[in-house]
């Protein structure tokens, strides 16, 4: 937990990730641009696994600008793809705002909590 809120002060950015019900957790903490981006992409690379299903946690996402929105939509395609799916949780006022503003809520499903992110 320290080393995400010391990535978050400096502008850096960790992913945590776990595991539920066959569902990969990724939990970004800190800020998501064109200098940190490259970190949750290589989080969400698509495993071989047969319908991958991923859930974003967005609750400690400070600041998320267009290389975010890249790397969501691209992971998305990708994951459609290959018979899975993306979902994004949590997301706080100014990121599910980016996230309005850009139309990403109508492509990405989008949920204002974990527990419903991880719902069937």
């Amino acid at each position: 937990m320290a080393n995400n809120r010391q990535a978050e002060e400096q502008g850096q950015l960790s992913v945590a990730a776990t595991a539920t019900g066959g569902v990969r957790v990724l939990t970004p903490a800190g800020e998501i641009d064109h200098h940190t981006g490259d970190t949750l992409r290589r989080a969400l690379d698509v495993p071989r696994t047969p319908h991958p299903r991923f859930v974003v946690d967005l609750h400690r996402v400070t600041f998320m600008d267009s290389s975010g929105i890249n790397v969501l939509i691209a992971a998305h395609h990708a994951l459609t793809r290959a018979g899975g799916w993306l979902r994004l949780a949590a997301p706080t006022e100014a990121v599910m705002r980016t996230l309005q503003i850009v139309g990403v809520d109508a492509v990405i499903d989008c949920c204002a909590t974990l527990r419903q992110a991880l719902a069937d």
